[in-house]
């Protein structure tokens, strides 16, 4: 008896012909469209870290802009 995967089950709620010709060992016949949306995965994914990056950087400029405008306050009232 074959064990069935959660990935599987999935792969099955998805498209039910797809999961049968995998089980079968059947090879997809659109390996060049795989491989490109592949690759727009992974450069969102890489404009994803990039954005985050940079909102970090953006929230870490913003607090030193606050620390220094309370230090010039501070100083203008002393």
């Amino acid at each position: 008896m074959k064990t069935i995967r959660a990935s599987e089950i999935g792969s099955y709620l998805y498209c039910q012909r797809a999961w049968w010709y995998q089980r079968q060992g059947v090879e997809t016949g659109n390996l060049s469209e795989l491989a490109g949306g592949n690759e727009l995965h992974k450069q969102h994914g890489k404009r994803v870290l990039v954005s985050g990056c940079l909102r970090t950087a953006a929230y870490l400029l913003l607090l030193g802009a606050l620390i220094l405008a309370t230090i010039a306050v501070v100083n203008a009232v002393l």
